[in-house]
């Protein structure tokens, strides 16, 4: 039986495609680091640096309604702190609404003292169809041109709308998305936590607004252009991610969707490992399903600047197989005492290059964020452990994940438990 084994792992590792996937599991990590840091910066030194309105929102001629939409499920223990932030928002013309999606505990009691103070409005739905439905039935109930949506434990900036709005006096402009920092950084997987939104989610926010297109509009704070929702057919109900699929839609629509890093926006992240994992593979399923849904933006010459986001999607999802099975390979390799080809417990040169590029790409978001954020920079050293602990568990949720929202056919309304994942 040893044998065998020996026998077939020698020769998988003979095979000319073993060798590709080792070139492709080194150098898309390089590649990737050095266009991301690179546009990153581009992005930094053309929208934020130098610029009149650097530290000062821009003035405005006018200052178009507003809806500030906090959809919600079963969240009495922050809808709160929500509703105190959000109707402190420095903003002349706006109003906050909650619709809530038939939550099953107090939600709507903890809301009710904001509606007699007459500062918030609830829709207050009977049955729960999921936060996609939510937003929806919300949508002709709203009084906003534009509409800021917020998930119910996020506390926005009180400057958030005066850095989103002016972006939508261009006609062209759908949706604005913000700049969500971690507020609870207790434990050493929320820390980070802090450092992937800093160094991954946001530097790849800059990079791809360098690009044209950005994969997608983050659902904790993201503003709209109401007539655009309504054009694109509204949310997707039966998506895991409603919030990467409209994205997708407004931008194959020929939108323009921009991201505004001094919109701030503080969320509660995942503390535990299980509602991490729990949170990705929503997040996986929920890209895959966009993937096919959307594939067919790949033939048609008007959608060519989603192709990069597209491509770099798949590429990141092709890297996350490769990484689990090339592990596989060389953890199965050490256990019958065959040294693996390409493999070794000593970190060698090419290990270290990348694992030295992994931290400069993390610094430098942490870097670019640091001016909104004064505190980020005190969590970087936990970015050591980034490469091997978090990369694996990514790895691993992306690779059981992303079959499920590839080959199981979505259906509308399966998407209804959507509390979020604390």
């Amino acid at each position: 039986m040893r044998a065998s084994i020996v026998a077939f792992l020698v020769t998988v590792q003979a095979q000319p495609a073993y060798g590709w996937a080792l070139l492709f599991f080194a150098a898309y990590p390089v590649l990737s680091a050095l266009v991301w840091v690179s546009t990153g910066i581009h992005f930094y030194l053309r929208r934020e640096r130098g610029t009149e309105d650097a530290e000062t929102p821009p003035a405005l001629e006018r200052y178009p309604m507003v809806s500030v939409l906090v959809p919600a499920f079963c969240e009495e223990k922050v809808i709160a702190e929500t509703l105190t932030w959000a109707t402190r928002i420095d903003y002349p013309n706006y109003e906050v609404v909650v619709v809530d999606d038939a939550s099953t505990d107090r939600t709507r009691e903890r809301v009710r003292p904001f509606i007699e103070a007459g500062t918030v409005r609830l829709i207050a739905k009977e049955k729960n169809e999921g936060k996609a439905m939510a937003m929806n039935d919300a949508l002709p109930c709203l009084r906003g041109e534009l509409i800021l949506v917020m998930d119910a434990d996020a506390c926005p900036d009180p400057q958030i709308l005066r850095w989103m709005v002016p972006h939508f006096e261009s006609p062209r402009v759908a949706g604005v998305t913000g700049n969500p920092r971690v507020f609870n950084r207790v434990t050493f997987l929320s820390q980070l936590q802090v450092v992937e939104f800093t160094s991954i989610v946001s530097l790849l926010r800059r990079a791809q607004r360098i690009w044209g297109r950005i994969l997608t509009m983050s659902g904790v704070v993201s503003a709209f252009r109401r007539s655009a929702l309504i054009d694109v057919g509204r949310y997707s109900a039966e998506m895991a991610t409603e919030d990467i699929d409209m994205t997708w839609k407004l931008q194959r629509a020929a939108y323009d969707i921009r991201y505004e890093p001094r919109a701030l926006v503080w969320m509660f992240v995942p503390h535990s490992l299980a509602a991490l994992v729990k949170q990705r593979r929503r997040w996986a399923i929920g890209l895959a399903q966009v993937l096919r849904r959307h594939a067919g933006l790949l033939v048609r010459w008007r959608t060519r600047r989603m192709w990069p986001v597209y491509y770099e999607a798949v590429l990141s999802i092709l890297w996350a197989y490769d990484f689990v099975v090339l592990t596989a390979l060389w953890i199965a390799s050490y256990a019958v005492g065959v040294p693996p080809v390409g493999a070794s417990p000593i970190p060698n040169w090419w290990g270290m290059t990348i694992g030295t590029l992994c931290l400069i790409q993390l610094l430098t978001g942490v870097l670019l964020d640091r001016r909104y954020d004064r505190t980020v920079l005190r969590h970087y050293p936990v970015a050591v452990s980034y490469p091997i602990i978090y990369w694996t568990l990514m790895a691993l949720t992306t690779a059981f994940s992303t079959p499920a929202g590839l080959v199981r056919r979505a259906r509308r309304g399966t998407v209804t438990q959507w509390r979020t994942v604390r």
